[in-house]
This record gives C-alpha cells, structure tokens and sequence, in this order.
C-alpha cells in the first residue's frame, strides 16, 4: 500500500497529465478578439495584396501643440491583381487625402484600419505608389517604452524633447504605414521638420539638412537597409553630437552618439565604458552587426530605452545595471549598462530577424535576453555567464505560454525574456560543444539576414543544425506555462526516472552525477525506466544539474 508521500507524488502527476478540457479550468479563459484586433493583426487579403519596397515619411513636428502633419509615400509591387487595399493609421490622427498618380481617391475607416479604392485594376507584378496625407494629436505616452505614441518632455534647459517608442501597439500610432512586422521595406527616407534651434535624430544616416520657412529645419535621414515600422524613430531635442568607430568584422563602423548638452561629459565615459565591448560581443556570437551602411547610433531619451534600428534610445541615465539595479540579483549585472547592451542586441534578434506576428515575439526577445548573459561571459568568464542566467530565474512568472495567440497583434508572456533565456542556455548544455552552439548562432544571423520569419523557421533551423530534434522541448517551454519534471524513484536497488510534461512524450537528455563524479546523460521516457548509469544511486548521492538545467525535480 501506498505511504502518503507516494499517494501525493502520484496525484500530482496524474493532475499534470489531464487532459486539457479539463486543465483548462485551472486556466484564465481565453480573451475574446474582435475584429479590429484581426485587422491589426492579420495578414487579410487587402494588406497580403502588396508588397512595400520604399517609404517617405516626411513629418512636421509642432513641440508646444502636440501635434503632427504631414505624408508617407508607399512604393510596392503588387503580389496580385487587386482595387483595394488597406494601410493602417490611428483613428485619432486624420487622414486628410490619399493621393494616386496626383489625384484624390477614395477611401474608408474602420477602427484604425484604412480602406483605399483605386480608378483601375492594380496588375500583379506590376510596380505602383501612393500617398496619404495626415495630422493630428498624435498619442502621448504615459510610461514609455511600456505603451505607445509620442513622449514629450523637456530637456535641463527647458526646450523641448521629444521622442517615439511604439513597439507592440504599432507605428500607425503616429505614422500612417502597413503596420505588420511580416513586410518590411527595404529602404527608407525618414524627412522631420523641427522648429529651429532643435535636432532630429532617426534612423540611418542624415542625407542633409535644409532650412524651412516658418521657423523649421527639416533633417532627412536615409535607411539602406531593410527596416521594421516600429524601429522607424522619431527623436527630437537640442542635441550635441559626438563620434568614434569600431573595427570590426566587416570593417570600419561609424558610432555616433547624439546627447543633450546636459550630459555630454557622463555619455563620453558610460558609451566608452561599455559599446565596443558590447560590440566585440555581439559579432563574437552573432556575427557581424547587420548595418554597416547604416551606421551605429545611441540616441539621448526621455524614457528607458528602445531598439531602433541604427538609432538606439537611451534612457538608462549613465549608469550600470537596469536603472542601477541588477535583474540577475548575481553581481554581474551592476558591471555594464543593461540598456546598451541589451537593446543593441536587438540588432541582432528584432531589428535584422523580425518575426512576422508578434506571437513569436519569444524570437527578439529570449535570444536579445540570452545575449546579455553571453555579454557578462566575454567579459567575465563562462561560469559568470551562466550564474548570470540562473539569478535571471528569479524573474519568472509561469503565467502563460510565451508564444502569444496568431493573427491579432497579441504577444505571449514576459517569460519569453529570462525563460527563453533559460531554454536556449538548457539547449547549449545538452549540445554540450560551445564552439558548434557558437557556429549555430552565428549562422541564424546569416540564414536569416534582413528576413522576416515564423518562430517555426527557426525552431525548425535549430533542429536542423544542432542535429537534434528538440521540438517537444520547445512546444513545453514556448507554448505551456508550465515546466517539464524530472521524477526519480529508488526500488529494490534500481533508479527509476521518468519526464512530467503537458508535452506527450516530452524527450529531454538531462545532465545527473554522483556526489564528487562528473556529469553524465541521461535520458528519462514519459514513463518510468531504469537508469542503469545510476546503479547505486541514493537520494542523498544523486545531483541533477539544476544549475544549467531550468526544471522541476522530484525524488523519491
């Protein structure tokens, strides 16, 4: 007969193993979607219609009134034949005119989606432009980067400062653009018209600068790579500039760093301190910075930080740690600047490989997240890498899955940032050959170069490259909140172990040793099977590399 310990280790292993009618009591009830969120979100036929090749944003920013106006160009070539399209723009901005081959057409508004009628047939194949004219009180923000819009504020000297952070809700909050991350352009002229005496800073590399009438100065900045629409930045303030350049992998990198006079001294020494080895980091492991052309900026802003891309938004007030802090709760996160370093991983994973839906939005961030502690590794060794991981479990929530519903603008939980970090530091360990994890890393980076992707993609190039098939693996961390558990029994002298999963026949090799022995695989089934390799094994000799390792442990 059974003792208690036994009866409740059996209970809790039959409640994991519901099957999910029944777990889903247990679980918050799925939000209800409505159509504006499938407009934003999805790839209907009038958004899948068109393929964008080139914007001209060209903006006039009134500070003192909040208030914007002015155009974007669309180029593209259409994927079939079609009269109808639709762009997307926020409700609380008007649009005033759509403009085809010099002349007014027709359009509708529904929720924040546009609806444009054209006079004739758009061909396939066949390659065409319009141009919508637009204003209005553009969103403010309340607690950027968290929301999105516009953040005003003022600089030491009380002039204005102003700047843009819309990742999530879309840069349709202040510009009118196909906002879905599945297109990309591939070049871009970012035109800002500021009152004098004011900067604008974007992305790419300024084209010139022109004086308007009225008191404006308009900066055009030219994007020659391919760029998303929630990287596209606005950044407006008395800006100083300063620059340096890194040598690296393909060549010579312009860094260019643009400060309010105010903290020009504390930005010479913090961007010194930390953006060339956070630099040598990132193409160490990812290859090289995918923007050359481009140029690397860090941008002075008035919230805590943002990726954009060749624009970097700083707000981290010149110093270590996360506002001072350190996520990881080691030490080794109070020794460089979080934001630098991670939102220029994003470079990387985000900004050169964009996933299509926000759902797989686990891809920017567990990889972004994962390059921190591969950062505080080049620097610091690998043990400090790893404990750095391991204190970032401490974040973990287990809330939901981490990948989000498909199709309607809505990403997973948080813990795609520590517990995706965790999974791809669990994956290195059971490939178990640092430099094959390197060449893999590197190569998503080349695979992937200037793409937009499914999550699947790279699950799939994982797979492919490890030479492992770690699908279950990623199905229980990405797409269950739970974590898989390793249950282990000692009977008549046998050690038994088997995987606790909502993931049938979850498969995970898992590192274990004797007290004082060296680290061996195992292989544990979704039933109980020996394992020979721990013949004499007691509960107080048995380790299992829980260090390396983020699950569950239950012995018996």
């Amino acid at each position: 007969m059974m003792n208690e310990k036994k009866l409740l280790l059996a209970l809790l292993a039959f409640l994991w193993l519901l099957p999910p009618a029944t777990a889903q009591l247990l679980q918050p009830k799925p939000a209800a979607y409505t159509r504006a969120d499938s407009l934003r979100g999805g790839n209907g036929p009038l958004r899948a219609c068109y393929d964008l090749h080139y914007y001209h944003l060209d903006v006039k920013l009134d500070p003192a009134q909040r208030f914007l106006s002015g155009s974007t160009l669309f180029r593209f070539t259409a994927t079939q034949d079609f009269t109808r399209l639709q762009f997307d723009l926020f409700a609380n901005l008007q649009v005033e005119k759509v403009l085809y081959q010099g002349k007014d057409v027709p359009f509708t508004r529904e929720a924040n989606a546009v609806f444009v009628t054209f006079p004739k047939l758009i061909q396939q194949g066949s390659r065409d432009e319009f141009t919508v004219q637009y204003s209005g009180s553009p969103t403010v923000a309340k607690k950027a980067p968290w929301d999105g819009g516009l953040v005003f504020s003022t600089d030491a000297a009380g002039k204005p400062w102003v700047a843009s952070a819309c990742q999530g809700i879309g840069a349709s909050i202040w510009w009118p653009c196909k906002d879905q991350q599945a297109d990309e352009v591939d070049s871009m002229l970012i035109s800002i018209s500021v009152p004098n005496g004011l900067k604008d800073v974007s992305n790419g590399r300024l084209r010139r600068t022109t004086k308007l009438k009225g008191g404006y100065t308009r900066f055009d900045w030219a994007v020659r790579n391919p760029i998303n629409n929630y990287d596209v930045a606005l950044n407006v303030g008395d800006y100083q500039h300063f620059s340096d350049s890194y040598q690296g992998e393909k060549g010579l990198l312009t860094l260019d760093y643009w400060v309010l006079p105010e903290n020009v001294a504390k930005a010479k020494t913090q961007f010194a301190a930390n953006v060339k080895p956070m630099l040598k980091s990132m193409e160490s492991w990812f290859g090289p910075y995918p923007w050359y052309p481009d140029g690397y900026k860090l941008v002075d802003a008035p919230h805590l930080g943002m990726e954009h891309q060749s624009a970097v938004a700083y707000g981290n007030k010149y110093q270590n740690g996360y506002l001072g802090r350190d996520r990881s709760n080691t030490g080794w996160g109070t020794k460089w600047d979080f934001i630098i370093v991670h939102e220029s991983g994003h470079e990387w994973f985000g900004n050169n490989i964009t996933t299509k839906d926000i759902a797989d939005m686990w891809v920017h961030e567990s990889f972004t997240t994962y390059s921190e502690a591969l950062f505080v590794e080049t620097q610091f060794g690998k043990q400090a890498g790893h404990e750095y991981i391991h204190g970032q479990r401490r974040n973990i929530q287990n809330d939901a899955p981490i990948i989000g519903p498909y199709g309607v603008n809505k990403e997973g939980s948080g813990d795609m940032y520590d517990k995706g970090s965790a999974l791809l530091n669990t994956l290195r360990t059971v490939l178990n050959d640092d430099a094959k994890w390197r060449q893999l890393l590197r190569g998503l980076s080349a695979t992937f170069y200037h793409q937009t992707v499914t999550g699947q993609q790279v699950i799939d190039y994982i797979n492919r490259e490890s030479g492992r098939d770690f699908t279950k693996v990623f199905d229980q961390y990405l797409r269950h909140r739970n974590i898989p558990t390793l249950e282990i029994r000692f009977e008549d002298g046998k050690t038994l172990a088997r995987w606790v999963a909502d993931v049938d026949k979850f498969d995970l090799p898992v590192r274990v040793r004797l007290k004082g022995g060296e680290y061996q695989f195992i292989k544990p089934a979704a039933r109980f099977t020996e394992i020979k390799e721990l013949a004499g094994a007691t509960k107080e000799t048995l380790e299992v590399d829980t260090f390396n390792y983020y699950i569950g442990v239950l012995v018996d």
